[in-house]
């Protein structure tokens, strides 16, 4: 399973070069909404660990969406101002009937 992430991700970076320039695009491999979507689609809370030394957090609740969030890991830590919310994403699972949220930190 490694193996297949890192050959994705490197045939999502690609390198152009040329003698008078090189130019280097890169796509995000795990968006926040990709993140939540795959939660919801399984059912499962997983952390995606692709994040370039960004945290993330990842929540449930059948209540709402802003209750999903509230409950994602290091919530507190960004209420308190210690984190900034760079990503977020809400996808809603039928299988389990409620919200998972996924929040992106970055900061200390």
């Amino acid at each position: 399973m490694r193996l297949f992430l890192f050959a994705f991700a490197i045939a999502c970076c690609t390198t152009i070069a040329s003698a008078e320039n090189v130019i280097v695009t890169t796509t995000t491999v795990f968006s926040a909404q990709a993140t939540a979507d795959e939660c919801a689609r399984t059912g499962l809370l997983k952390h995606c660990r692709v994040l370039g030394g960004r945290k993330e957090g990842i929540g449930f609740s059948t209540v709402s969406p802003e209750a999903a969030e509230k409950n994602c890991c290091f919530y507190q830590e960004a209420v308190r101002g210690r984190l900034r919310i760079v990503e977020r994403a809400v996808s809603w699972s039928p299988a389990r009937r409620g919200w998972f949220a996924v929040l992106r930190y970055s900061g200390n």
